[in-house]
């Protein structure tokens, strides 16, 4: 128990070090943007007719004049204090804009993860038992076009078949257009949500399908799986009491790890589903210059990737007793 303890503080200290690693780039990166953050959000002609008063103030509000260093010292400082400023873009602290933000994201993130890994699994361990045969070569002709296919293509490819053709499935948004919030149902905002989860989860299952079927081969390979069929067992037991126990453990830790592939997919698909979230929200802290917007858009993301990397290491033992006893003894 003591190890185990020690084991994660230390895994919790590496995740600060690696988030204030992560904010230190990222402030750098917006700090050395070529973008003009008056010119962005004020536009050109509304400055040339600002007088110099006018003009100072504006500069002082988003910061121009600060220097970056001490710019990052008083965000660092205020953060230290749970306070992760004020969206100089939405005129409302960032912890409000990321938490309606986030709400609208995570919604759209798990509905499209978990879809990913089941079908990912399932997919790559039905490839992997009929290696060579037809299932295989579908699944791998799918996940290997998917793979070299761009998010938002596919995006608008979905939202030209289902919403313009079709017309069964909104065209974009999180809920229907002049709806007031008490008057959004549950099943209002999964219509709105099916089309960009499922274009996050069509590129999504390509990546855990290989590497399922591949590991799933080698586990059929191996001496006991050939030592099980010489003892007569049938190819659904071999797969349900030795592959499927075998792959699981590379498997989670595919799907733990596509955290990050599904955070980045959903900055682009939202964009083309004009979906309010998270990813929306960093493209226009990022393209307006809201620093403090973007750093708290950053930090959080990062902190769930590394959430999620944490918890596979801990399920680790759960899956693989064997796991946990190699750390007990060491």
């Amino acid at each position: 128990m003591k190890k185990n303890l020690l084991l994660a503080g230390k895994n919790l200290i590496r995740m600060l070090l690696l988030l204030i690693a992560v904010s230190i780039v990222t402030f750098a990166l917006v700090s050395a943007s070529p973008i003009d953050p008056l010119q962005a959000n004020v536009g050109q002609a509304a400055l040339g007719s600002m007088s110099e008063a006018q003009k100072e103030k504006l500069r002082s509000y988003w910061g121009v004049d600060t220097p970056p260093v001490e710019r990052y010292l008083n965000w660092a400082k205020d953060m230290l204090r749970g306070d992760m400023g004020t969206s100089l873009l939405y005129r409302q602290p960032v912890t409000t804009v990321i938490s309606v933000k986030l709400a609208n994201s995570l919604f759209l993130m798990v509905l499209a993860w978990i879809i990913s890994g089941i079908f990912g699994f399932f997919l790559g361990v039905l490839a992997g038992v009929y290696r060579g045969r037809l299932p295989d070569k579908i699944i791998r002709g799918y996940s290997l076009v998917m793979a070299s296919t761009p998010a938002f293509w596919l995006a608008l490819l979905l939202l030209i078949i289902f919403s313009v053709w079709l017309k069964i499935l909104p065209i974009g948004l999180s809920v229907p257009i002049g709806v007031e919030a008490s008057g959004v149902t549950f099943l209002d905002r999964v219509r709105h949500a099916i089309l960009p989860a499922l274009t996050l989860s069509i590129t999504g299952v390509s990546n855990i399908a290989l590497h399922t079927r591949e590991k799933m081969i080698d586990i059929l390979e191996s001496d006991y799986v050939l030592f099980a069929r010489a003892r007569g067992e049938s190819v659904r037991g071999i797969v349900l009491r030795h592959g499927l126990r075998n792959v699981l453990l590379p498997a989670m830790t595919l799907q733990f790890a596509s955290i990050s592939e599904i955070i980045g997919g959903s900055v682009v698909v939202e964009q083309v589903f004009s979906y309010p979230g998270l990813g929306q929200a960093a493209v226009a802290a990022g393209t307006g210059s809201d620093v403090p917007l973007l750093m708290g858009i950053t930090l959080i993301t990062a902190a769930i990737v590394f959430f999620g990397n944490f918890l596979a290491n801990t399920l680790y033992g759960v899956i693989d007793p064997r796991i946990r006893k190699g750390g007990q003894r060491e």
